[in-house]
């Protein structure tokens, strides 16, 4: 579908086992003391007190402990007092880092550029997010023909400290209408504001209570948005696993909107969605039990009362609508095809057996938008961009050419438009945003990155290792050019490797900092992502999930065999699936690093899923509770449950935010009370926890400057860094 949404998320999504005994969890610790001297000064740090409970599990006949219960409560006045606790003794640690006040001078020097995004067309009027420098929030412009642009929506206008961000918005098929989401503390549960375009006057009250949904509009009559009742308890936490599709009719109240599906007990689907074609027509519902694999609806919205028809009736496979002319619809799907392929189909004779191939799976992973009356193949090969474009009936027309290795994004439009646009960027590359002629295939510079930033400097190469199984596995390494490979080198290792995401080489301002810095950058392209498709995906699953944290132990290995660095100047660092893989890796192989970095993590594999939408990562993690075999597996990787008592593990500073509600701050919480009681030696066990803050997307630029001055600052002292 030529999508008119338009996100600002960022994604930004995320062990060998040793127990002590029941009587030593049940038994109230008093204040832990330890002396850590961070490698190049001496720092005393008295941690907070953090009482021992008696709750115990019984887990297939297994007694699990579990101590820091109490710390799930993210209601209650301990749990509050212990964060307060815990941020001072981490903040006023990293007050004694002689240099972090330069590093946070370069992260805002690096950010503090006007940064535009691509135009897109909506009406009468072309959009685009601007922002001016180091506003906390982007600004949505509009422009009509040559006149001067203007800003209609201003979400630092939202609230005095950027803390309420502009999610998505959807405009009606003719643009005279919008509906945007807001998030407040970056919890993902939205408000919607219905505004009319040319006077940005808000029409009706908010629609509350909105998550994990998107917008899809009929005509300008109303929209269909997706939600889940509103948990019993905190919202932050409680479990919200029936998510319903609602259709709302402007002018009348949320409590009359209409539900189209969802909310059957005995049948829940925790991600649902609905999407419109083009011309109306047709609904199409999409409907998941997990975060992969989702069945497929088709409603006729001509029809008075139409029924639901069912295109795919199991969760085997994804299938998404890509774009439709009247009775013809264009899906992308890999049923049958692992690296996905484009079919075409009849609505009328909708089911899979009528499917006919216009783009057929081939050996690179597909994505695909349209735009201009053409289909944009966005192939991935060895997690790097090729794009290729098509006719609607699958003829290919052109290659199109990028300026070299890197990953380009875009290629989207409406269907009389002759100019897409695109962006292309690698790891030292600043992003450029080119404009495309449909017809002719030619590319030219529409915005060039200011940021002030020389790539000239640096360089980027892919390597590929082995991991413990044999399998062949990409890394992206980046430093200055001319890097000594003396072993000295401080390095940050990243990595995610689960739920079908490709970290593909993209510029980051906070990225060039740390390579200004003297810092080596290595993107690891584990399985569990989906840079070599569905099988790439699944060999980081479930009973297979140690694949992911052997290939990230390679890769640390690999750089350290070549001398890029050594265990005393490695780093690694990861968030929410990444963060239950650094919490993994750091447990299993703590000599190995000395430095961890685990932000938003899953960290108690045996609850996970008991936590808000939580139980729909089981397709990637299965269940402590599915049979005794997932449940011991899990156990043995659980960083929670893997910390052992007298074991030197890195310097670690766990990060979170107090209004995460995707992976809920507990896990961190419990991860690092646990490190803090069991760690011995020099390295600081910390958490910093962020206030007003979720899992990442919205967050105000002037907390991501301040978080990163504390992750670089933290990173290069513990690693013996005395000056920059």
């Amino acid at each position: 579908m030529n999508s008119k949404k338009i996100t600002l998320s960022s994604a930004v999504l995320i062990a060998l086992f040793g127990l002590t005994s029941c009587a030593e969890y049940s038994a109230t610790a008093s204040t832990v003391e330890k002396a850590a001297t961070a490698s190049n000064e001496s720092t005393m740090i008295t941690y907070p007190e953090t009482k021992k409970g008696k709750v115990v599990d019984d887990y297939f006949g297994t007694k699990v402990p579990d101590a820091y219960r109490w710390l799930e409560d993210d209601m209650s006045a301990e749990t509050a007092e212990w964060v307060t606790a815990q941020n001072k003794t981490t903040h006023d640690y990293l007050a004694q880092i002689p240099y972090r006040d330069k590093i946070k001078s370069r992260l805002a020097a690096l950010l503090d550029y006007e940064k535009v995004g691509m135009p897109f067309i909506e009406g009468d009027y072309s959009y685009f997010y601007k922002n001016d420098g180091l506003q906390n929030q982007y600004v949505l412009y509009r422009q009509k023909g040559d006149a001067p642009a203007e800003v209609f929506l201003d979400p630092n206008t939202f609230s005095e400290d950027g803390t309420v961000s502009l999610s998505s918005i959807e405009f009606s098929k003719d643009g005279s209408l919008a509906v945007y989401l807001i998030s407040e503390g970056g919890s993902d549960w939205r408000k919607a504001r219905i505004i009319d375009t040319e006077t940005q006057e808000v029409l009706e009250s908010e629609l509350v209570d909105i998550k994990f949904s998107g917008l899809s509009w009929v005509g300008n009559k109303g929209f269909y948005y997706s939600s889940y009742d509103k948990p019993k308890g905190s919202e932050l936490s409680a479990k919200t696993d029936q998510h319903k599709l609602y259709y709302h009719k402007l002018g009348t109240a949320q409590s009359t909107d209409a539900l189209v599906f969802g909310g059957i007990e005995a049948e829940k689907h925790r991600y649902v969605s609905g999407e419109v074609t083009n011309d109306g027509k047709y609904l199409l519902v999409s409907a998941a039990v997990s975060t992969s694999g989702s069945k497929l609806f088709i409603k006729d919205l001509t029809k008075a009362d139409s029924a639901l028809v069912t295109v795919v009736g199991n969760t085997d496979s994804d299938t998404y609508l890509v774009s439709s002319k009247g009775d013809s619809l264009l899906f992308i799907t890999n049923m049958n095809a692992p690296n996905k392929r484009v079919v075409k189909v009849n609505a009328k004779q909708p089911l899979v057996e009528n499917w006919v191939d216009v783009i057929p799976e081939t050996e690179n992973v597909l994505d695909v938008s349209t735009g201009g009356g053409y289909l944009f193949a966005k192939y991935m090969k060895d997690a790097t961009s090729f794009i290729q474009q098509y006719d609607l009936s699958g003829k290919k027309v052109r290659d199109i050419a990028l300026p070299e290795v890197g990953t380009a994004g875009g290629f989207s439009g409406k269907e009389l438009q002759n100019k897409l646009y695109y962006s292309f960027s690698n790891q030292k590359t600043p992003s450029t945003v080119f404009s495309l002629d449909v017809t002719t295939g030619e590319s030219t510079v529409h915005m060039k990155s200011k940021v002030k930033f020389d790539s000239d400097n640096f360089e980027s190469n892919q390597v590929f290792y082995t991991s413990k199984d044999g399998t062949k596995v990409p890394m992206i390494i980046t430093h200055k050019k001319g890097l000594v490979l003396d072993g000295t080198n401080p390095t940050i290792l990243y990595g995610y490797g689960g739920f079908n995401i490709s970290l593909q080489p993209q510029f980051s301002s906070t990225r060039a900092a740390w390579l200004e810095l003297g810092g080596v950058y290595a993107v690891a392209n584990l399985r569990g992502g989906g840079e070599y498709g569905k099988k790439w995906h699944d060999a980081g699953t479930q009973l297979k999930k140690q694949n992911v944290f052997n290939d990230f132990i390679a890769a640390a290995e690999y750089l350290i065999a070549e001398k890029i660095t050594s265990s005393d100047k490695l780093a690694v660092m990861g968030g929410s699936n990444g963060g239950l893989l650094v919490g993994a890796v750091m447990t299993q192989r703590p000599e190995l690093f000395k430095v961890a970095l685990p932000a938003v993590g899953v960290l108690d594999m045996l609850r996970y899923h008991t936590f808000t939408s939580g139980a729909g990562w089981a397709y990637d993690y299965g269940k402590s509770d599915d049979n005794a075999e997932m449940f011991n597996y899990l156990l043995d990787y659980s960083p929670v449950h893997n910390v052992k008592a007298g074991t030197h593990y890195p310097a670690t500073m766990v990060t979170t935010g107090d209004h995460d509600d995707r992976v809920v701050p507990a896990h961190s919480f419990k991860f690092a009370a646990e490190l803090q009681a069991k760690q011995v030696g020099a390295n600081p066990t910390l958490i910093r926890i962020e206030t007003d803050a979720g899992h990442g997307a919205g967050t105000p630029i002037s907390k991501t400057i301040d978080q990163y001055a504390d992750i670089y600052g933290f990173t290069l002292f513990n690693m013996g860094v005395k000056g920059i």
